[in-house]
């Protein structure tokens, strides 16, 4: 099918004017003359056969046709930008997006040691909150991502398991000196919240078959695994947190793990990228990398409960 559309070096150049309400400073961002910004602007009133900007003094005011055009033409331009970025990207620089707790517990030190073994990559790294991880590769500037996910992905996507989500309770260390946990001491614990919706604490009580005898009300709310874990570490009350985030700080004595039970949230982190994207064997090796990282971890014994 023809698609019936004006000419696209028009449209850039009604875009530019609209966006800076002046004809001069479109000429200066399209390194073009103002006159062949308003001759551009001329063949798309020809084409639509309607004014698209009216000047009252020296200002430059959009019609009603050009305000309507305006929306669909920006996002068109910013599809066009995603869609060239995608494969201009500079070589050897891999765009990786990754919770914001993820990175500051355990990914960032990993890039760290990732970039002083392989100085052919760089990895651009965004942190980034996310109350469910998700990432669009069509819309986002990232060649790949981690997740935490229940590993359900399109089929245009590679993936890899890093590792599962266990989740056990954490605080201060001085939590250990004070003799072994009871489920009435946990009950009368000031228990800390890193979702508002309380799942993870909800989850590891069901688990353990305490739902009935430690109640959820109260404690303090956060919006991040990583708020929550800090707030345990400085004595405010009981988290929950991730075993493989928290075990370096566990292994060093800075965190304690008062009741050492471990339960699978059934979610999971994932290194993801699509299949389409250049630089697989950059990709690969980012992989391989972080896969031999965490197999050389040393993680707390706990038990580890499905």
């Amino acid at each position: 099918m023809t698609r019936r559309l004006p000419p696209l070096y028009a449209l850039r150049a009604f875009e530019a004017a609209a966006r800076h309400a002046s004809f001069t400073r479109a000429a200066e961002e399209l390194a073009i003359t103002q006159s062949a910004v308003s001759r551009h602007v001329r063949t798309l009133e020809e084409h639509f056969d309607c004014q698209l900007f009216q000047r009252q003094g020296r200002q430059l005011r959009l019609t009603e046709p050009a305000r309507l055009l305006l929306p669909g033409l920006r996002d068109g331009f910013d599809a066009l930008e995603r869609a060239c970025a995608s494969l201009r990207s500079e070589e050897g620089v891999l765009r990786l997006k990754a919770p914001s707790t993820l990175t500051m517990r355990w990914l960032l030190a990993r890039l760290s040691a990732f970039r002083m073994n392989n100085s052919d990559i760089e990895v651009q790294l965004t942190s980034a909150w996310m109350d469910v991880d998700r990432v669009n590769f069509a819309q986002e500037p990232f060649d790949c991502a981690v997740l935490l996910s229940n590993g359900r992905f399109p089929e245009e996507w590679e993936s890899t398991l890093l590792f599962h989500e266990w989740l056990i309770p954490v605080g201060a260390p001085e939590l250990l000196r004070e003799g072994s946990w009871t489920v009435e001491r946990l009950a009368g614990a000031e228990l800390l919240h890193p979702t508002p919706d309380r799942r993870d604490w909800r989850r590891w009580l069901q688990r353990m078959g305490l739902a009935e005898q430690v109640s959820l009300k109260g404690g303090q709310v956060f919006d991040t695994l990583e708020l929550g874990i800090v707030a345990a570490a400085r004595g405010y009350g009981v988290s929950i947190g991730d075993l493989v985030m928290v075990a370096e700080d566990a292994n060093q004595g800075r965190l304690a793990l008062p009741w050492p039970s471990a339960v699978a949230s059934g979610e999971s982190y994932y290194l993801v990228w699509p299949k389409a994207r250049r630089q697989q064997e950059r990709l690969r090796r980012l992989r391989d990398f972080l896969l031999a990282e965490l197999q050389a971890m040393r993680l707390p014994e706990v038990e580890l409960l499905e």
